[in-house]
């Protein structure tokens, strides 16, 4: 039996004619119409007037905080149950990022703690220079009350939708909202470039500033000139063309790890002290990952044990995001909140769930599950 993995990449069968496309082309270097083609149309389905492809996810995050001012000193405020690139951008910056607890309802940023938060801080005079919230596993963050509450204290909001392409938001496409997003094309996403990621702006300015800073910021002049520190940050014309056949194949992706979850749910949701990751009302997720909470006081197996079972069956499994104020790295940055996203991660699983998971895979998963 084949390895099963938690997320892999998924060829939708027109990457080979978009790859011969460029090549015939010409354009290879990190410049050229598939990319100008891509960041079109990711701006058409997000609907975010200005995009620029980059070299990651992360790239994407530091040059947000680059463009905002972000820098030694600022405090970024941060969803504390995501994978570290989020604040490891804000590191690059010199800034310190502030890590907030999740809400039950979709495991995202709670609003509510994010409102009080703010308003602390702004009768102590000592408001964040940005936050940034994370669209977890494929949902939307409840983005209406988070954007007030950014609105309200003029701080702004960058939405890290790196798990969430394809999701939407009462109607409105993740990545959409906030003055700045960004997503990820990293190879087990949604659709993936092999590496690769998308800063979004509503701003021409930034969007400029962005491009200009990725391209190891090199003033218009016959010779090579430098004013600032720049980075070599720009997606490559040749990756932007796979992107390109993904991105028209992101329906059928996104009704495929919904269907998978379906089934997930239907046929271990009767596994006593098993809870899957709610959709909250007010979205349609993607379900990029199943996941799941174990409770040990009721279930026969906890999660580690079925992670050691599944592993046993040469199938890949996870536990949930373990939050970044618990990493050594970040141990000296402040929290606020973080019951609810530690009992997440002591509790949580990922199952696999990638869109080209056949049948007979899930079968597999779902009786080493059973059988744990």
């Amino acid at each position: 039996m084949s390895r099963i993995y938690l997320s892999p990449p998924d060829l939708s069968g027109g990457e080979r004619a978009r790859l011969d496309e460029a090549l015939s082309s010409g354009w290879i270097a990190p410049l050229g119409p598939q990319l100008d083609a891509f960041e079109a149309e990711i701006c058409a389905r997000v609907g975010m007037p200005y995009a620029v492809g980059l070299s990651s996810g992360t790239a994407a995050l530091h040059l947000a905080l680059e463009v905002l001012g972000v820098g030694r000193g600022d405090e970024v405020w941060v969803s504390t149950l995501t994978f570290a690139a989020t604040a490891n951008a804000v590191a690059y910056t010199g800034a310190t990022p502030v890590f907030l607890d999740s809400e039950e309802t979709s495991w995202n940023l709670d609003p509510r703690l994010l409102a009080d938060a703010l308003a602390t801080a702004a009768r102590d005079g000592h408001l964040p220079k940005a936050l940034i919230a994370v669209d977890l596993y494929g949902q939307c963050a409840d983005l209406e009350p988070i954007a007030r509450a950014c609105e309200r204290y003029g701080v702004p909001l960058i939405e890290d939708a790196a798990e969430a392409l394809g999701a939407t938001y009462r109607g409105q496409s993740a990545g959409s909202f906030g003055t700045l997003s960004i997503l990820s094309f990293n190879g087990n996403k949604i659709i993936t470039t092999s590496g690769g990621g998308m800063l979004l702006a509503r701003d021409r300015a930034h969007a400029d500033r962005a491009r200009f800073l990725s391209t190891q910021a090199r003033e218009p002049a016959r010779h090579y000139e430098h004013k600032v520190i720049g980075y070599n940050y720009r997606l490559s014309n040749l990756l932007a063309a796979v992107g390109r056949a993904q991105l028209a194949d992101l329906d059928r992706r996104v009704e495929a790890r919904r269907a998978i979850n379906a089934r997930y749910c239907r046929e271990l949701g009767d596994l006593p002290g098993w809870t899957f990751m709610p959709e909250a009302s007010y979205g349609r997720s993607t379900f990029w990952l199943t996941c799941a909470t174990i409770d040990p006081a009721h279930a026969r197996a906890g999660r580690d044990a079925v992670l050691d079972r599944l592993a046993g069956q040469d199938i890949e499994g996870r536990p949930v995001w373990k939050p970044l104020h618990l990493q050594p790295v970040f141990r000296d940055c402040r929290a606020i909140g973080g019951e609810v996203s530690e009992r997440l991660f002591d509790h949580g699983i990922c199952l696999p769930s990638g869109s080209s998971l056949t049948p007979d895979e899930q079968s597999r998963v779902i009786e080493a599950v059973r059988t744990a």
